[in-house]
């Protein structure tokens, strides 16, 4: 069960190291004096290594106050901005950078993504090489568990390597730690080549889904990565695969690769696939775990997000640095009658949850007057229109309300588990595909499946399905856009639609320049190792 595992999980990791502290500290602890023999004494410490890299992936795949995959993949996009307000949020306008396209490889922004996915390949890796050096029969672990263990460091690790082809491209491909000690860079379609055959060697090794392997890489989770990269493969290598993308589709709608609560199903409503009792929902293929009822861990998405009020909104213990909001343009993309518009975001005057005719008083602009969030950034207070990055003050933007905490005097007050695939994906990857496959005309299946998770963002009276006619390509990234709004999806997306370096957007004018469809290698990477090369259209060195 959910509970059982996530002890489970958090032991294991105790095991390992304390607390998760490597989350955010970098520095590693060697273990090259101890033999793998007498580390590993039995099933349970084997397991405690598997799970490392789970807890690390809080740092990059999930917003939590650090510059992860998810801001390179969100903030440079056409929904989401973390712009200035009033005395907040300048931040040496690295914000500003990420939303007009104009990074430095000299940034943390840009080195910090690469250090930390690197840093989950480097414990893959880790273990994996001590797997070698292991004699499993001498503590109990069996061929099945050994092959099972095997399996799921390498789809971690391909996972890894897939969500740094997509920021930076030409990566090194280094399968062993410390050999060699200044990789080259490998080309791009040569790192997609190297997943898709870690991918397809170790998928069915895994264990289908269940509810006692929640948060774990299950065949469900595996097939989701393939589609995932099948979908993106004219991309990333030059060459579509379309067939691919709908064949691991295929397996996981079919309910052959497991599921979570029963067999995959969309959930009925728009709370229950994010909400703090999320392990029961049907949806969910692949997320991380938390259960702060029994661990001091949570996913801290308040730090980007929540105003400095934010915890009076909820009745929760946890504000926030009034950081990231959906800009104008993004929030007007949904129809009045998108239930999606009412539900995941905060919008308009905000009172307090534990005792609602009270408002939530503001502490800036707004001081002592009701905080009353607006879709406009612009200085409202001082009579101005203008609106850019430069121009917000505290309430300023819709806000983060897709996943929400719930009350802190709650039995499962912000045990949300983050979701990274759910069956959502799954029917918009296939109808993509069928579309792509068919001239970008859609056809019958790709309406129906993106018309069934569409339907229940309406009410009855108020839903039109998507016809041929008006499920257009540009549409279905229009609707990608508002049905996963929040989760770390939307560059990706854009790129593979040719709209992330030609469209505009709010605060932003295309650049025009495909270089900017990569990140730069980071300066101190290349400074460190002089076998990389540099990503066209960026300083090398």
């Amino acid at each position: 069960m959910k509970r059982s595992h996530k002890a489970l999980l958090i032991s294991g990791i105790t095991l390992t190291l304390t607390g998760l502290s490597g989350c955010t500290d970098l520095s590693e602890t060697l273990y090259s004096q101890i033999n793998a023999n007498q580390y590993y004494n039995n099933r349970q410490e084997v397991l405690a290594a598997v799970l490392r890299p789970y807890t690390h992936a809080n740092a990059w795949i999930a917003p939590t106050a650090q510059n992860s995959y998810w801001r390179l993949n969100e903030l440079t996009a056409d929904q989401l901005a973390w712009p200035q307000k009033g005395r907040h949020g300048y931040d040496d306008a690295q914000w500003i950078r990420l939303h007009g396209h104009t990074w430095a490889f000299t940034e943390n922004n840009i080195w910090d993504p690469w250090s930390l996915l690197f840093t989950g390949v480097g414990f893959c890796n880790s273990v994996l090489g001590d797997f070698n050096r292991l004699n499993f029969a001498q503590i109990g672990v069996s061929d099945t568990d050994k092959a099972a263990f095997t399996a799921e460091l390498r789809v971690f690790r391909a996972l890894h390597y897939m969500k740094l082809m997509d920021l930076y491209g030409n990566v090194p491909i280094v399968t062993t730690v410390g050999t060699p000690l200044s990789p080259p860079t490998a080309p791009r379609a040569e790192v997609f080549a190297f997943v898709e055959k870690e991918l397809k060697e170790s998928v069915d090794q895994l264990p289908n889904l269940s509810k006692a392997l929640i948060g774990r890489l299950t065949k469900a989770a595996g097939y989701s990565i393939l589609a995932e990269l099948y979908l993106n493969a004219q991309v990333w290598s030059g060459t579509a695969r379309w067939d691919d993308c709908i064949a691991a589709c295929d397996k996981i709608i079919s309910g052959s690769t497991g599921g979570l609560n029963g067999a995959p199903a969309l959930d009925a409503n728009l709370t229950s696939t994010f909400n703090n009792t999320n392990d029961n929902s049907r949806e969910a293929l692949f997320q991380l775990t938390y259960d702060f009822q029994t661990t001091p861990t949570r996913c801290g998405w308040n730090s980007d997000f929540y105003h400095f009020q934010q915890r009076l909104i909820y009745n929760g213990d946890a504000n926030g640095n009034n950081g990231v909001v959906v800009i104008p343009s993004a929030y007007d993309a949904y129809n009045d009658k998108d239930l999606r518009k009412s539900t995941w975001f905060l919008i308009g005057p905000q009172f307090q949850a534990a005792n609602p005719t009270q408002p939530v008083l503001g502490t800036e602009e707004y001081r002592d007057k009701q905080l009353v969030f607006v879709k406009e950034i612009r200085r409202a207070s001082e009579g101005k229109t203008s609106s850019t990055m430069i121009d917000g003050e505290e309430n300023s933007g819709a806000r983060f309300n897709k996943y929400r905490p719930g009350q802190q005097t709650e039995a499962k007050y912000w045990s949300n588990d983050w979701i990274i695939y759910r069956l959502t994906d799954i029917y918009f990857y296939k109808a993509e595909a069928l579309m792509r496959k068919n001239g970008n005309v859609a056809t019958p299946e790709a309406l129906q499946l993106v018309n069934a998770v569409r339907q229940r963002a309406f009410a009855t009276a108020d839903y039109v399905p998507y016809t041929a006619a008006t499920l257009t390509l540009p549409e279905l990234l229009a609707e990608r856009g508002r049905e996963f709004v929040f989760e770390g999806k939307r560059r990706t997306d854009m790129i593979r639609f040719g709209a992330f370096t030609t469209n505009s957007w709010w605060d932003h004018q295309p650049s025009n320049d495909p270089n900017k469809n990569l990140f730069p290698i980071p300066q101190r990477q290349l400074a460190a190792n002089p076998n990389l090369k540099q990503n066209p259209g960026y300083p090398a060195q």
